[in-house]
């Protein structure tokens, strides 16, 4: 694990890279380092998340910012102006079912081939998509997500990268720590190793390759 500058560690992404970014409507989001991509003024980005925020708030900064190509997310109810550039064809937009996304993200980490699911079957959702019959039961094949780099947000880390979150910010960015290239955590402190207990790790160093102390403005 290196401890970098939040602008340094942007260096590493590249235009037109795939990013995970945590967080749930901002809460657990890495805004520090949103904003520094946002200054090194990186397009083109494919960006898999729960949502799209707010256009003030999280990923919906990038949106308003035109960075993004694509977004892979549950819903972008909250950010009038993701669905402005998908209404105009300046965005595309893939929404997953909440509970199927996550799985998606979890079986790229871990190495599964897809996940089978009931949601979807019987709607649109499921066109284009393989069916597998289990039983008297038909599934969707749903693959699995992985990014080039995850982009997840901890209140600290210890000088191995051992992460603890705060409270419910911890949402998608375990997952997502497992189901990138490479991770890069934005924390509020790095603390000496011993000072987070064991059972309070919620991300092991060794899923974290850089770390970013920041703070949103």
């Amino acid at each position: 694990m290196k401890i970098l500058a939040g602008k340094d560690a942007v260096e590493l992404i590249g235009k037109g890279a795939t990013l995970m970014i945590g967080g749930f409507l901002g809460c657990g989001t890495p805004e520090f380092l949103i904003d520094e991509i946002i200054k090194s003024g990186k397009g083109g980005l494919t960006i898999i998340a729960n949502d799209t925020a707010f256009p003030d708030k999280g990923i919906g900064k990038l949106i308003v910012n035109k960075l993004v190509k694509k977004v892979i997310v549950s819903h972008i109810g909250t950010n009038p102006e993701t669905q402005r550039q998908m209404i105009e064809g300046e965005i595309e937009v893939e929404l997953v079912p909440q509970g199927t996304l996550a799985e998606r993200v979890r079986a790229g980490g871990v190495g599964l081939g897809g996940i089978l699911t009931p949601t979807g079957v019987g709607t649109v959702v499921e066109d284009g998509k393989q069916i597998i019959v289990v039983g008297e039961n038909r599934y969707l094949l749903e693959l699995p997500l992985r990014a080039d780099f995850a982009i997840i947000k901890a209140k600290r880390a210890d000088y191995y990268g051992n992460l603890q979150f705060s409270l419910t910010a911890r949402n998608f960015n375990p997952l997502m720590a497992m189901a990138a290239d490479k991770v890069i955590a934005e924390v509020e402190e790095i603390v000496p190793v011993g000072s987070i207990p064991p059972d309070s790790v919620h991300v092991p160093g060794v899923f974290v390759d850089y770390v970013v102390v920041g703070r949103c403005g």
